[in-house]
């Protein structure tokens, strides 16, 4: 599956097979292979193509009507230009309808809170030291240790159409 976005040479597909050919962007945003393996397989992922990948994510189907993001990743020299918004345009344009809520968990930090907020996320809720328990190795990002996951969700429920 292609969807093409702002001009024939950019698009996102879905990914079916040897998804660990992505295993190094994969790693950007989950730093632990053992905690891939957990939901990559089970998972839809798919790529953005721009002259060459740019970004990566994967979802999983949660039960209950939510579809969770298990990883979002763009290349560290493509960050900041718009990449991680198309990939959460698309998810919910895709899936709106088809689930009622889109969910994200991820670290309390200061790089990934603001981002998702930005692309309309609101906190739902913390699993206290969850990186602490499940990882075998501190991480940091924006200069904290990141101890807490943070759920975030989006509704995918359309708007009703009222119109004049």
């Amino acid at each position: 599956m292609s969807r093409y976005l702002a001009d024939d040479q950019q698009k996102i597909r879905e990914i079916k097979e040897n998804k660990k050919q992505y295993l190094d962007l994969l790693l950007l945003a989950d730093e632990q292979e053992n905690m891939i393996d957990r939901y990559l397989e089970r998972g839809i992922m798919y790529v953005l193509d721009d002259n060459g990948i740019k970004a990566e994510c994967v979802v999983t189907d949660e039960g209950d009507g939510i579809l969770e993001i298990k990883n979002l990743a763009v290349m560290p020299e493509c960050q900041r230009q718009g990449y991680g918004k198309q990939m959460i345009r698309f998810l919910a344009d895709t899936y709106r309808g088809r689930y009622d809520i889109l969910q994200v968990g991820t670290g309390d930090s200061p790089v990934t809170l603001p981002f998702y907020e930005s692309c309309g996320f609101r906190r739902f809720h913390v699993v206290k030291g969850f990186f602490t328990e499940y990882y075998d190795h501190p991480i940091y990002e924006g200069g904290r240790q990141l101890v807490d996951m943070v759920y975030l969700r989006m509704s995918l429920i359309p708007e009703p159409d009222i119109g004049n």
